[in-house]
């Protein structure tokens, strides 16, 4: 026995296995549930928008512990963890479906395909939720239990140190709810009531083609301090590259060429930078993109195979294990395994997922080995850099290529390659997810197999949700739009387009791919960059601003302890943030397409009075006052009084 595998089984968690404690009650499910609801359509806006999602995990947990501690004042930190397990299953299911299924719109409206139905949506999120779910059960005691103190897991362990600072929970569920109100008030006053822009935006008159500008929104504020300084600057200077170099530099050079250069449908001399950004700057953002993910996933093979090898190991030894003990105890392996077979079958004979049995064997092959991967690479770097792209764009790949080979091509093979990848993708972020939910179970002392099947909850509560969710958002302002330029999303389409139809500006995409190229050798991360590139520099200002503010209170000279504890109240306030302005997000939505009776003119054109009566100046100072809320929150945090 390995001196690892001889460790973890003597780890001690919080609750001993002997103690029984309320895990999976009623109060734990509702309140699970609708975190899952509620975080996952927060997610679901916040990723369309700017390509980024939060982790559900940590907020969650500190809500739950608001409620079942605060308010009904009980005392269980079982039911925490359950709450934070089924919450977190919805933002992963989330990130899963809005990083693909919108193409399916975008599709609809741009070639007259026939758009999605709500029952495709929903089967398609379930299904792929309810594999990931049954694929990573085998796994936990190769990665969780037998890789205890090798694996780190950083949210899963985060999380379970929030859960035990226990005493702590009402004010740190104060400090999320604080940020989920000014979040709602500002994205209401701003997209609501528009009393001023949200986006301010200004032409550099002596440097023609060159613009700067700024999404003045909590949510982007939120993203930047809780990814930090490094990867706001990351994702800032892909968008300087983009608009003060490459969209003034061709808006120079169209002056001398007359000709129209595809794909645009007018000359270069008549495009203004948004017309460039449209037409070109997003096929090299793309071309970027598409290089980061695959090039990290390659860059993780080695780990990938050493992963998928011992986890066939893991399944072996676990043959025949039986124990008594509460926190040693999955859900039965015949559920899981049954579970799996059964959906595959459904997926090769139903057309409600339109892939065939050639789709059906794919997503049985990669679910497999993606869920693997992913579980494994998120306990060494974390959710935030899991590759879930990259696995996504290599599955979309090599499935548009098969089907292409056997004749599954046209409208019906597009639809269905995309509907692989989907499932595929919904697999990864799943497995990741759980694998960290798992974590912080086995530190604190829960129940696997009671997680587990609080996974599954999460998955049908949110698959339930998601659909409505996307159309909602697809009817209100349309994917692919300034509102909600959906990044993966559009990004999965033109991989698909390429491989089917052999149309795309091959020559901007592999422009995109030497970029990503060059900043990989500058040893700068790729992702991060290459998102900057292809989204507009009005969304990675406000990022940029929010990662400096993390940035200087990393730097304090205050006991580390100290600046450790105004960072977490810091992420905590910015995730209620991003919370917030996704729900409002959702009720705007709402509302755009409630007709009030009087022509055309919907509930939200109704409440909008204020016509951006007060101007740029206004959306820059109450973003400022904005600011001014985190840095309380963070910089001026009295951490002696709890």
């Amino acid at each position: 026995m390995s001196d690892d595998v001889k460790n973890s089984r003597e780890f001690k968690p919080y609750v001993p296995a002997s103690k029984v404690m309320p895990e999976m009650t009623i109060t734990s499910i509702i309140i699970g549930a609708l975190m899952a609801v509620i975080f996952g359509a927060a997610n679901a806006y916040i990723g369309l928008r700017v390509g980024m999602t939060i982790s559900a995990s940590i907020p969650a947990a500190v809500i739950s512990m608001g409620i079942i501690r605060g308010i009904l004042k009980r005392d269980s930190i079982l039911e925490n963890n359950m709450v934070q397990t089924i919450g977190s299953a919805g933002e992963s299911l989330a990130a899963g479906a809005i990083f693909t299924l919108p193409a399916l719109f975008i599709w609809s409206q741009e070639l007259g395909m026939t758009p999605p139905s709500m029952l495709n949506i929903i089967v398609i999120a379930l299904v792929g939720g309810a594999l990931g779910v049954f694929l990573m059960l085998p796994l936990r005691k190769a990665l969780i239990v037998n890789e205890h103190g090798v694996l780190p897991y950083p949210e899963g362990t985060a999380c379970a140190e929030v859960l035990m600072a226990g005493e702590k929970g009402g004010s740190q569920a104060k400090t999320v709810f604080q940020g989920l109100g000014i979040g709602s008030l500002f994205k209401f006053i701003t997209d609501g009531l528009k009393l001023f822009p949200s986006e301010i935006e200004y032409g550099l008159k002596n440097y023609k083609g060159a613009a700067i500008g700024m999404d003045t929104l909590p949510a982007l504020l939120g993203v930047g301090f809780i990814v930090g300084p490094q990867i706001s600057a990351y994702m800032l200077s892909g968008a300087v590259l983009g608009w003060l170099v490459i969209i003034p530099l061709m808006t120079h050079l169209g002056q001398f060429i007359p000709d129209i250069i595809y794909p645009a449908v007018e000359p270069l001399s008549k495009l203004g930078y948004w017309d460039i950004w449209s037409n070109y700057l997003r096929y090299m953002g793309a071309g970027a993109v598409a290089f980061g993910g695959i090039f990290s996933l390659i860059k993780s093979l080695p780990l990938i195979f050493r992963t998928f090898k011992e986890a066939i190991s893991g399944f072996k030894d676990s043959k025949g294990t039986v124990t008594n003990l509460r926190t040693d105890q999955d859900m039965p392996g015949k559920i899981a395994l049954i579970g799996v077979i059964v959906l595959i079958i459904f997926i090769a004979l139903t057309s409600i997922i339109p892939v065939g049995l050639a789709g059906a064997i794919i997503i049985a092959i990669f679910g497999f080995f993606f869920a693997t991967v992913s579980a494994r690479l998120v306990g060494l770097v974390g959710s935030s850099n899991n590759p879930v792209s990259g696995m996504t764009i290599a599955t979309l790949l090599i499935t548009s290529a098969i089907f292409k080979a056997i004749g599954f091509d046209g409208e019906a093979g597009m639809i269905g390659a995309l509907s692989v990848g989907t499932v595929i993708c919904i697999i990864s972020a799943m497995a990741g997810d759980m694998s960290q939910d798992l974590k912080t179970g086995f530190l604190v002392g829960a129940t696997p197999k009671k997680q587990q099947y609080g996974e599954l909850i999460g998955v049908v509560v949110s698959g339930l949700a998601i659909g409505y969710v996307l159309a909602l958002l697809n009817k209100a302002w349309g994917f692919g739009s300034s509102e909600l330029p959906a990044p993966q999303a559009t990004l999965m389409k033109l991989v698909i387009e390429g491989v089917m139809n052999g149309n795309l500006p091959w020559a901007l995409v592999f422009a995109g791919v030497g970029i990503g190229i060059v900043v990989e050798l500058l040893g700068i991360q790729v992702l991060p960059f290459a998102v900057g590139l292809y989204l507009p520099i009005h969304l990675s200002t406000p990022i940029m601003v929010g990662g400096v503010l993390r940035g200087i209170l990393e730097r304090r000279k205050e006991d580390k302890v100290v600046v450790r504890e105004k960072v977490d109240s810091g992420v905590l306030y910015s995730s209620g943030l991003i919370a917030g302005e996704g729900l409002i997000g959702i009720l705007l939505a709402i509302l755009a397409v409630i007709p009030t009776g009087a022509g055309d003119k919907s509930v939200g054109d109704a409440i909008a009075v204020g016509n951006n009566v007060l101007g740029q100046w206004g959306s820059i100072i109450f973003f400022a006052l904005l600011c001014l809320t985190l840095i309380k929150r963070s910089f001026w945090l009295n951490t002696d009084k709890k």
